[in-house]
């Protein structure tokens, strides 16, 4: 089968060097359930998947970031068979190679279109799956324009020079609003949730605490202001809460939540488009402060003005606010082979909920308990830099609303939320766990 127009599209596109693609996340729908957690842990796929994250901020001089896409060595599980495709994905998977490698400059072709080209089979490959499963969008046609399409924006978007996006410390998502956007027509917000949905085992997803979540909706519609305290395992975890909440029947207040993101998200050109679709408070982290002694002032001053944009939303009430207190994304023990939730930063829950108390708003705390390690799995370890190979598979994910978190203060009652929180999130996370596993075992995925 012949994508001429999608050929085109990455062809014509300016080039000045080969990018990285983003990590990818697909959404399942998912239903609600309630059962007792078992004391197991995630176990890591049997293949590779590098991602970025980010590290907590451990000083409330510095704030507290969650890069989502902080460099990471590769994980070490890898593949030892990749079934072979039906003959019209193929066909698509053919041609899409062929675009990246005559798109790719010579001089980048040794080093960076490796990278593009296997994450373009895992994207197909996944697609596949989702498409066996019912998902009409996941069609060869859409997937191959799908993934050309984000390849497009990156180059144009974290690339060109002339082009390149430049976010300010707290971003707006660009919807598509010309009037009010610059003249921009591009929603992208919707654009990286098309990206992965496709991805997300959504009849073997699930969602939990639903209670809990429509009380903390009702408070953001009612002017207060929530915070979600999230545990953090893939590159498409905003993408992730979207397409859950959608299901749950939030797709507004999905849309309109504020991710607390690091450097990464906002320098990783395969990632800029999609973080150019969400809300954001740009935070640089300590670590990437401390790496250059030139900016770090800088660095402090952008900081400060972020957490000041954070204190304006919070007098404006009815912010709802996502962050990962851990700083980065779970990771698999290499011994184990189990995925545990990363502990909390309570230097980052502290000034959260210091900023809050400055607002005089009243604000509420929830954990979110998330599973989404196996769409979008990250490096066992975390690099400098940007720029890595990324894998994406078709798999269920979940997300887990806790109870509204009690907030005491002093030294005691600050080190008994840091606990609460932590204890609660985990146990969620071991319940959602069970609750997919019921899933697939009831409903296999197709092969």
């Amino acid at each position: 089968m012949q994508f001429s127009s999608a050929l085109s599209l990455l062809l014509l596109a300016p080039m000045v060097q080969c990018w990285v693609s983003p990590s990818t996340a697909r959404v399942y729908s998912m239903t609600t359930t309630t059962t007792t957690s078992s004391s197991k842990a995630l176990q890591a796929p049997l293949y590779a998947t590098p991602v970025d994250q980010a590290e907590a901020v451990t000083s409330p001089s510095t704030a507290p970031s969650a890069d989502h896409s902080d460099n990471h060595s590769t994980n070490t599980a890898v593949a030892s068979h990749k079934p072979p495709l039906d003959s019209d994905f193929q066909s698509a998977l053919d041609e899409l190679q062929e675009t990246l490698t005559q798109a790719c400059p010579p001089h980048l072709q040794s080093k960076m279109l490796p990278l593009l080209l296997s994450f373009a089979d895992e994207y197909m490959r996944a697609s596949q799956q989702s498409y066996r499963a019912g998902t009409i969008a996941a069609n060869p046609k859409q997937s191959m324009q799908q993934f050309l399409k984000g390849v497009q924006y990156g180059l144009e978007f974290g690339v060109n020079p002339d082009t390149k996006y430049q976010f300010d410390v707290s971003h707006q998502a660009l919807r598509g609003y010309p009037e009010t956007e610059n003249g921009n027509t591009v929603d992208y917000y919707a654009f990286g949730c098309d990206f992965f949905r496709p991805m997300m085992n959504l009849q073997q997803s699930v969602i939990l605490g639903q209670d809990y979540l429509q009380q903390a909706m009702d408070q953001v519609a009612a002017g207060d202001n929530v915070v979600l305290f999230a545990n953090h395992q893939s590159e498409a975890d905003p993408q992730v809460v979207s397409c859950c909440f959608e299901v749950a029947g939030y797709a507004d207040q999905a849309s309109e939540m504020i991710y607390v993101a690091g450097h990464k998200v906002t320098t990783d050109p395969l990632a800029i488009p999609f973080s150019m679709g969400r809300n954001l408070l740009c935070i640089h982290s300590k670590k990437h402060i401390d790496a250059d002694p030139d900016t770090k002032a800088t660095k402090q001053r952008q900081n400060i003005k972020a957490m000041n944009s954070l204190l304006q939303s919070f007098k404006s009430g009815g912010a709802l606010v996502w962050v990962a207190p851990s700083g980065g994304r779970d990771r698999r023990n290499v011994e184990t082979n189990e995925i545990p939730i990363a502990p909390f930063d309570g230097k980052t829950l502290d000034i959260f909920r210091l900023y809050a108390n400055k607002s005089g708003v009243k604000t509420h705390y929830y954990t979110l308990a998330m599973v989404s390690y196996t769409l979008c799995p990250p490096p066992d370890f975390v690099e400098a830099g940007v720029g890595e190979a990324r894998q994406v598979r078709f798999e269920p994910v979940g997300i887990h609303m806790g109870a509204e978190l009690e907030s005491v203060g002093g030294l005691e009652g600050r080190q008994q939320f840091l606990r609460s929180a932590m204890e609660q999130c985990e146990r969620d996370y071991q319940t959602l766990l069970s609750e997919i596993e019921v899933k697939q075992q009831q409903e296999p995925a197709e092969a």
